[in-house]
């Protein structure tokens, strides 16, 4: 995902400029170690359930105060560094923003994001 060009999307989309007052972007990396940092990671081998974030953009995109949630689950081969995953949570304020890109991540990551840790040798 082009974070620049989908924001630039978003924001001609009709209704932004009246309904939209904040904008949160989560972007996930491949970290370079596992999670309790014992481990070198080489590569990272992901596949997310599209059906799953589909309906997560749905479910999330309904709460009082969203405007959009957008979602890109990248799959395949990644080493440290690469970009996984994009959320963008748009919206009329931080209370009901900032929460929304909170939960939307942790469904994303507990529901749709099936992960492989391939160690370097």
């Amino acid at each position: 995902m082009d974070l620049n060009k989908t924001l630039a999307e978003l924001k001609k989309t009709p209704g932004f400029t009246d309904q939209v007052g904040m904008v949160l972007i989560h972007n996930g990396v491949v970290r370079g170690c596992s999670r309790d940092g014992q481990k070198k990671i080489k590569e990272l081998s992901v596949k997310p359930d599209q059906e799953t974030i589909a309906a997560i953009k749905q479910e999330y995109g309904r709460r009082p105060g969203i405007f959009a949630v957008l979602i890109q689950a990248r799959e395949g081969i990644f080493r440290p560094g690469d970009d996984l995953l994009h959320i963008i949570v748009a919206g009329d304020i931080r209370e009901n923003v900032k929460p929304v890109l909170s939960e939307v991540l942790e469904a994303v990551k507990t529901k749709a994001m099936h992960k492989e840790e391939r160690e370097t040798t």
